[in-house]
């Protein structure tokens, strides 16, 4: 028998319901209200049970040291007819990341946009534009066919992405991969519409201006 959802833990299901983004414990207890970290972290695992006895379209699922109620990957390719794609700007960045340095390892990833890489990975992952494959105690990251067909790019394969991407921002072979501070910031259109030159993902930057300085932050991170 499913195990009785209190009260708590359905407040926790509704801030992270509300959110659409992977949260802390301290963010839920703020959001709530309240400050015992330890009863969210109960009303988490509760949740997490009773997620798992219902066998539904959702999950609860942890995302570095944040929490995410997302769909269940099998039903992401479901809902996606219907359901538009808002990218924020440090998700896009982080996408044009992985497609100029695919495939790249998580880690890698971290050591150069900070732990934020994790979280947007997720999210990048639920719409079904990179796919992950573990490598060892990382991820490798590359995107996928669909990432090709929304951003209106003819080939999936690597380097001829890569080549697309040179071409559009302007920068020689081999030249350091895009700045994320030089992208363009608006996001790109719905799923289902017509195949644009992505000038969202592309636009901005000389080859002289673009280059990516991994940070110190976490570089022992998976």
């Amino acid at each position: 028998m499913p195990p009785k959802v209190d009260e708590l833990a359905l407040q926790v299901e509704a801030i992270l319901f509300a959110s659409g983004k992977p949260l802390s414990v301290h963010e839920i207890s703020e959001a709530l209200g309240i400050d015992d970290s330890r009863s969210v972290q109960a009303a988490l695992k509760t949740l997490q049970q009773t997620y798992e006895n219902r066998q539904t379209a959702l999950e609860l699922r942890r995302v570095g040291d944040r929490y995410a109620l997302q769909l269940v990957e099998r039903f992401v390719t479901t809902v996606q007819s219907v359901t538009p794609v808002e990218m924020a700007p440090r998700t896009l960045k982080t996408l044009t990341l992985i497609a100029y340095h695919q495939p790249i390892l998580q880690s890698m990833l971290v050591r150069m946009v900070g732990d934020s890489a994790y979280e947007e990975v997720q999210r990048l992952r639920g719409m079904s534009l990179v796919h992950t494959e573990v490598k060892g105690s990382t991820l490798e990251l590359t995107t996928t066919r669909r990432f090709a067909e929304y951003f209106g790019i003819a080939s999936t394969k690597p380097e001829e992405i890569r080549k697309f991407l040179e071409e559009k921002l302007g920068v020689k072979p081999g030249a350091a991969a895009p700045n994320p501070e030089d992208l363009s910031t608006t996001p790109p259109s719905a799923p289902g519409a017509p195949p644009a030159p992505a000038p969202e993902l592309l636009a901005a930057g000389t080859a002289d201006e673009l280059s990516v300085v991994p940070t110190s932050e976490a570089p022992n991170r998976v």
